[in-house]
């Protein structure tokens, strides 16, 4: 291959100082936005949690949580790292449990929702003799659709995420102290505010005998256009309709929305009706959410078809037809060995990759947020492919 060039002058680190292909978080960025984080919770009296589905760098932990008071997860192991890594308030959900998952779940959990009033009562005997003392709670579904993409929308018909208030009953509720709402995706408080009002509607009468609801996630807190004072004054209100009830919000793409980069390099260029540049990336294995959600990711020095002198179509290495990013213009044609960097590529990337067609993993660094220096956190080959599998 020849050697690696930067065709463009506006990065703010040094790409060459990477692996490729390699995601790369700048710290900076990233404390940006938990300083906004903090000041929501200063101001709101809500507590925020990083939840790890979506961001689960565990190098970058020690930095998070000197913001957030703990972390969310999805099950067994989700639970364990932020035990071992963050510290904390560890908070637990899945749509079910399995018995031997839930004995692993409750060395770690202090918050743990359930799904179904049918999964607290068969659990809940294992929770009481638990060596920690756990606060539970029931996911419900405010049935109340905000999102565009049905994808991603838990309070579509007939979902399986939370119980609705027509299956609840009220001894559904024995022996719990909250109650767990998510329904949003990417959305500003405008949604929450719709949300949160189907929800009162709907299990408003349950509220005076809990001790905190979980408002869940999808809350763009960090994007440039989130109406925070909108989020404040919802949660304020609410605690003042309900002074006992503790409030947390968990977003996990918030915390590291615009925080990190794909850095990756132009390993051919053919032409089929154009010229098509493969990288060493994928869209299917390195960021899923392109074709899942789907979106165009931008690229520092890209823009749209036609917009610049030169087009190209971006795909990836592996087998996959649709293996595509996107295509994207450039005021200088691209040549093998060249360098390129998407933007907003920390959540939902490294949580969400897979090893398909053997395609190694990017690897993880991080940017120093004094001195600018990249390091490499980790490198990933064949053993981690090969492990995965039997």
């Amino acid at each position: 291959m020849a050697e690696a060039t930067y065709p463009f002058d506006a990065y703010p680190f040094d790409i060459g100082a990477c692996p490729s292909p390699a995601y790369v978080v700048d710290d900076a960025l990233l404390r940006r936005n938990l300083e906004l984080l903090e000041e929501v919770q200063a101001r709101s009296g809500a507590k925020i949690l990083l939840a790890l589905k979506g961001f689960a760098m565990w190098d970058a932990f020690p930095l998070i949580s000197q913001y957030l008071v703990g972390t969310t997860s999805s099950g067994q192991d989700e639970a364990r790292l932020g035990f071992d890594h963050f510290g904390g308030e560890v908070h637990v959900y899945s749509p079910a449990f399995t018995a031997p998952e839930m004995d692993v779940v409750l060395r770690y959990a202090d918050h743990l929702s359930f799904n179904s009033p049918g999964q607290w009562r068969r659990f809940r005997d294992m929770v009481a003799s638990a060596p920690r003392n756990i606060s539970c709670g029931l996911r419900v579904n405010p049935e109340h659709s905000t999102g565009e993409v049905a994808l991603y929308d838990p309070c579509a018909p007939g979902s399986r995420l939370g119980t609705r208030a027509a299956n609840l009953a009220p001894d559904d509720l024995d022996g719990l102290e909250g109650l767990h709402f998510h329904a949003l995706c990417e959305q500003n408080s405008d949604a929450l505010e719709a949300t949160l009002d189907a929800f009162e509607a709907r299990f408003g009468q349950y509220l005076p005998q809990l001790r905190w609801v979980n408002f869940g996630g999808g809350h763009h807190i960090t994007r440039g256009d989130y109406d925070v004072e909108r989020l404040v004054r919802l949660i304020r209100d609410f605690k003042a309709r309900y002074p006992h009830l503790e409030v947390y919000l968990e977003p996990g793409e918030a915390i590291a929305l615009n925080t990190g980069y794909l850095v990756c390099s132009v390993l051919d260029i053919v032409d089929n009706d154009g010229p098509i540049a493969i990288l060493d990336t994928s869209a299917t294995a390195h960021m899923p959410d392109v074709l899942e959600m789907p979106y165009r990711p931008e690229v520092i020095g890209g823009a749209k078809p036609g917009e610049k002198a030169y087009t190209y179509r971006l795909g990836g290495t592996t087998c996959l037809a649709g293996d595509v990013i996107g295509d994207y213009a450039f005021d200088q044609p691209l040549a093998i060995g060249d360098r390129l960097v998407f933007t907003d590529m920390a959540h939902y990337t490294m949580v969400k990759n897979t090893t398909f067609n053997g395609i190694r993993l990017p690897s993880i660094c991080r940017v120093d947020e004094t001195s600018r220096e990249v390091r490499t956190v980790k490198t990933f080959g064949y053993v981690d492919y090969m492990q995965r599998l039997s």
